[in-house]
C-alpha cells in the first residue's frame, strides 16, 4: 500500500508523521495526490506556507499543515 492509499483509509485517524524535515502529530483531515493534510494536535505550533487560505472557513490554511507525500518517511497511527 502507498502512503495515498494509506492516508486515504485512515482519514479522520490520529497520526505520527515523520518527513525529512521532523516529526508531526495531529490528525489527518484531507488528502490529494500530492500532500497530506494534517491538522496538529493541540498546543502545537502550526506554520504552513497556505497562510491564512482562501474561502469561507479560512481555506487549508487555517491551522493545517500540508505536508507532500513525496516527503514522507513513515506514517504511524497513534
Amino acid at each position: 500500500m502507498g502512503m495515498y492509499e494509506f492516508c486515504v483509509k485512515h482519514q479522520n485517524r490520529r497520526v505520527r508523521v515523520t518527513t525529512h524535515n521532523g516529526a508531526f502529530e495531529g490528525t489527518i483531515v484531507g488528502v490529494d495526490w500530492d500532500n497530506l493534510y494534517l491538522k496538529p494536535a493541540k498546543g502545537e505550533l502550526t506554520l504552513s506556507a497556505w497562510g491564512r487560505g482562501y474561502g469561507v472557513y479560512g481555506g487549508w490554511g487555517a491551522g493545517i499543515l500540508a505536508l507532500s507525500l513525496f516527503t514522507l518517511l513513515a506514517i504511524a497511527l497513534i
